[in-house]
């Protein structure tokens, strides 16, 4: 089942002047109003949010809106670069899936059918998406249901509605919604109006052929779009310098080993244009185009940039078995939707010493199976207290920070410290036994301490705060590394209690 996110961008025109005036675009505290003519008259065209909350609207006499509010920022409406900024927004959309299209005048759409994962699936991929738009000042409404014409109307009408619908529930959610909601023209969603349609439950309930007869094709056309009756196509955005290859079939190709031979085929081809222009791959998109106009789309990630034909056969091949031909694909692209620069490299020779082991073929491999953003390693941080000097960094990146300290450290750390039993000598001696889980251990040999302070630059609890580390082995061979808080001697340092930290391999 296909999966459709669309992202309506309400106050787009007036977010896109703000955004690329700089120092001389109006201020967030002022109403900004874009004005243009329409049947010689000038209008209001688009509107930010303070702006609605007035009562100023698209469409509303530019007369009129002056009067609701006399300190209004008119300035001049500009469809023809909001529609181009609309096409770039879209071609940064493609980081989210193959599949992406500009919704116009203010939305974008967007195939996630097996993408989510990718994202840490759907709620994570859509809280992502509006939180990086917001952050460049652009407001989202986010729905992702089964088609394209149920996701743009319950993003626009369906304010009351969750943002994800499950699957299988589209048909559902929109019977509710208004027959204005699919996408139809003005004067056919007013004909409806004064038959007596307000909702689409009015109009799935009629006979076809009458309503095709009175309205036309497209009314029955819009419905069978919405309710996932009749497929359709979103036509891919595609940068004009992105490197891409393409094959047409004179048959329509449908067996897993026919898709598999020309997927490799593209690969090599890719590979070559690559080369000529001194780039290499880090995230390719396989885009089929069925004969149902449908298109089945596979995206591969890169840790680095890569142009190596048996890697990219491997992790393409991987998953072309996800690709459903349906009744067949018509036309196949290969594209290189994100390049790096990538020169020639000197190969290593066993006569000079053995090779660094490669990883990036793995962390390619993992990263496409589980998702990118699930594949890390731990790098030092610049902090004592334990829990602190580890971060968690990209596999490939290149910072190799040697660790701060002398000591041992746990190849297990636990993720918050357990409170433990301690039997000891004196209150600044290492532990005899200690009762950890239940259960009680006696200390064949102990270690330390090794006295780490608070950082108090962060936090005033940890002005004099003291933990005191001790390695520990018990009489099975097992190794532990426990602490107290506190130094033994003043209260002000810690309250002298035992706590179990990591395991030792």
């Amino acid at each position: 089942m296909s999966r459709v996110l669309s992202l309506y961008l309400p106050y787009w025109p007036t977010e896109r002047l703000r955004r690329t005036s700089g120092s001389g675009a109006p201020g967030r505290e002022v109403p900004l109003v874009l004005k243009g003519v329409e049947r010689g008259k000038r209008v209001v065209t688009a509107v930010d949010d303070l702006a609605q909350k007035i009562g100023v609207r698209p469409g509303m006499a530019i007369v009129k809106a002056q009067a609701l509010f006399s300190d209004l920022v008119l300035m001049d409406a500009d469809p023809r670069e909001d529609a181009q900024a609309l096409e770039r927004l879209a071609l940064w959309a493609l980081r989210l899936s193959p599949v992406v299209a500009a919704d116009p005048p203010d939305g974008l759409v967007i195939d996630t059918t097996g993408a989510d994962h990718l994202h840490g699936g759907e709620a994570n991929m859509i809280e992502t998406v509006t939180r990086r738009l917001s952050e460049t000042g652009i407001t989202a409404v986010p729905t992702l249901a089964d088609t394209w014409g149920a996701a743009h109307a319950l993003a626009r009408f369906g304010r009351s509605v969750s943002p994800i619908t499950p699957p299988g529930e589209t048909a559902q959610v929109l019977l509710d919604l208004p027959v204005a909601s699919l996408r139809l023209s003005p004067a056919l969603v007013d004909s409806l109006r004064g038959l007596g349609f307000e909702r689409i439950s009015d109009l799935a309930s009629q006979p076809r052929a009458p309503l095709t007869l009175r309205f036309g094709p497209e009314l029955g056309r819009r419905l069978d779009q919405a309710f996932g009756r009749e497929r359709e196509p979103i036509k891919a955005a595609v940068e004009a310098k992105t490197i891409r290859v393409e094959r047409v079939f004179a048959e329509p190709i449908g067996a897993p080993e026919t898709i598999r031979r020309y997927a490799l085929k593209l690969i090599v081809q890719l590979c070559d244009a690559l080369e000529v222009a001194g780039l290499g791959v880090r995230t390719a998109d396989l885009l089929c185009q069925r004969v149902d106009n449908r298109v089945e789309s596979v995206r591969i990630g890169t840790a680095r940039p890569l142009r190596d034909v048996k890697q990219l056969t491997r992790l393409l091949g991987d998953k072309l078995d996800t690709v459903d031909p349906g009744f067949g694909i018509e036309v196949m692209s290969l594209a290189a939707t994100l390049t790096e620069p990538l020169g020639a490299r000197q190969l290593h020779s066993s006569l000079i010493g053995p090779d660094t082991p490669d990883v990036g073929s793995l962390v390619d491999i993992l990263a496409n199976r589980l998702g990118e953003n699930t594949i890390e390693r731990p790098c030092p941080a610049a902090s004592d207290l334990p829990e602190r000097s580890v971060q968690w960094i990209s596999p490939m990146s290149a910072v190799k920070t040697p660790w701060a300290h002398d000591w041992k450290r746990p190849t297990r750390l636990l993720p918050r410290p357990e409170a433990i039993e301690v039997l000891a000598l004196l209150p600044d001696s290492p532990p005899r036994t200690f009762k950890w889980r239940g259960i009680r251990r006696r200390v064949m040999q102990a270690d330390g301490p090794e006295r780490v302070f608070g950082e108090w630059w962060k936090r005033d609890p940890e002005l004099e705060s003291i933990r005191d580390y001790y390695y520990l082995v018990d009489e099975t061979g097992k190794r532990y590394w426990v602490f107290r808080m506190g130094d033994g001697e003043f209260d002000a340092t810690g309250d002298q209690s035992w706590y179990m930290h990591g395991l030792f391999a």
